[in-house]
């Protein structure tokens, strides 16, 4: 629990240093001489140097644990976000996000890994999920407001190098606060006997698997499940780079960082219905998703509907997606190989959240970018695997109990 609470400090920390980022880097590429195109460039980019950090991490976590990567992760942006206050040309900030996009690519499957090895138990490893969602949620709730309010006050660079300060501080702490290796080697989740088949602890359980159970071994989730998060980073990235634009970009940094704590209020705000952690994960999967696409939907068909409303409903959505995802992908991967599942949910977003933004660059003009947001998640939905697969082991009740709480 203790190791729990540390992780929560930095994520905090870390959470808060990043999105208050998010209303200040359009109107500060801007201030440079970005146009509104490299600007989806810019952000595509920092997505999609996630791809090598996330390839590497897979193994590497299960191999050496967690610790060293999320010291590097945090020391590494720091340094990044302090050259960044130092810049004068939009192809210097390009440089930078795109580095600043490998060497943060290793905290999310570090952290995740991290505290689905603090326990064997799937309840105990949920109610960790759920411990990661309200601490992200509540760091993104203050930290936007707060980054356009420093940003006015202090200026850009010195915004910048603040928060690269708080950044590798909290990396330093990292290091020495966190444990060595690995905490726990998770173990497969139990299933019941079945007719035919050996109880799980005997030797034929855990004999050789035939031939053809060997896909399952290499990867026990269908890749399938890895299009939701792909398609929910596109969404986001198509919302993260149309929001500060809605104003010119300048006069709008205020504004823009409240609309971004109002989508983090919304999910805060089904984070805390803990009732809903009752209900299967992939039902609460796809009813988040589905509300998400509704919500873009609004936006992109009733345009002159309060904002503020509609993106405190997509923040719902939010709130219900992520600790699901988070659970679902625990419970198919059977407890085992979590770095690696983790760093292909990663290469997912990573990849989701460069074509987003890029596109609503690109079609802005001719399409509404809510709308390609809103069909890209329907795809999505259709996608998701609703029968069970031979490379999937159908849930049973007792674990459905158990991971259900």
């Amino acid at each position: 629990m203790k190791t729990a609470i540390w992780l929560y400090l930095f994520l905090f920390l870390a959470v808060f240093d990043l999105h208050a980022q998010y209303p200040i880097l359009t109107p500060f590429a801007i201030s440079l001489g970005a146009a509104p195109t490299f600007i989806g460039w810019m952000m595509g980019i920092y997505s999609l140097t996630h791809l090598p950090g996330n390839l590497i991490a897979g193994t590497q976590i299960d191999k050496h644990g967690s610790r060293r990567y999320i010291v590097f992760s945090l020391v590494g942006a720091g340094f990044i976000l302090l050259l960044q206050a130092h810049i004068h040309t939009p192809w210097q900030l390009l440089a930078l996000r795109s580095i600043s996009g490998f060497v943060l690519a290793f905290l999310s499957p570090a952290c995740l890994a991290l505290l689905a090895q603090l326990s064997n138990d799937p309840v105990k490893q949920g109610k960790y999920m759920s411990g990661h969602g309200v601490v992200h949620t509540l760091a993104s709730v203050v930290s936007p407001a707060a980054g356009a309010v420093i940003v006015g006050a202090m200026g850009f660079s010195a915004t910048f190098s603040s928060l690269g300060y708080l950044l590798i501080l909290t990396g330093v702490i990292a290091l020495l606060t966190m444990p060595r290796g690995l905490v726990r080697q998770p173990q497969p989740l139990t299933e019941p006997a079945k007719p035919g088949l050996a109880p799980s602890g005997s030797a034929k359980a855990n004999s050789d698997p035939s031939p053809s159970e060997a896909p399952k071994a290499f990867l026990p989730v269908s890749w399938r499940y890895f299009m939701l998060p792909l398609v929910i980073a596109c969404a986001q990235g198509i919302l993260f780079f149309e929001l500060p634009l809605r104003g010119g970009g300048h006069s709008s940094m205020m504004s823009t960082g409240l609309l971004f704590s109002i989508i983090s209020i919304g999910a805060l705000f089904t984070l805390s219905m803990l009732f809903l952690n009752r209900y299967s994960p992939k039902l609460r999967l796809v009813a988040g998703v589905l509300l998400m696409s509704l919500s873009f939907f609004v936006m992109a068909a009733v345009p002159q509907i309060s904002l503020s409303i509609v993106l405190f409903v997509l923040g719902m959505s939010k709130g219900i997606i992520f600790p699901a995802m988070a659970t679902l992908f625990i419970h198919l991967s059977g407890g085992s190989k979590l770095g690696r599942i983790f760093s292909l949910q990663s290469i997912a977003t990573s990849i989701g959240s460069f074509i987003g933004p890029i596109t609503a660059g690109q079609l802005r003009l001719g399409v509404s970018p809510y709308f390609i947001a809103f069909i890209l998640l329907m795809i999505g939905i259709l996608v998701l695997p609703y029968y069970t697969s031979r490379h999937t082991a159908p849930l049973s009740s007792s674990d459905a109990k158990s991971i259900l709480g």
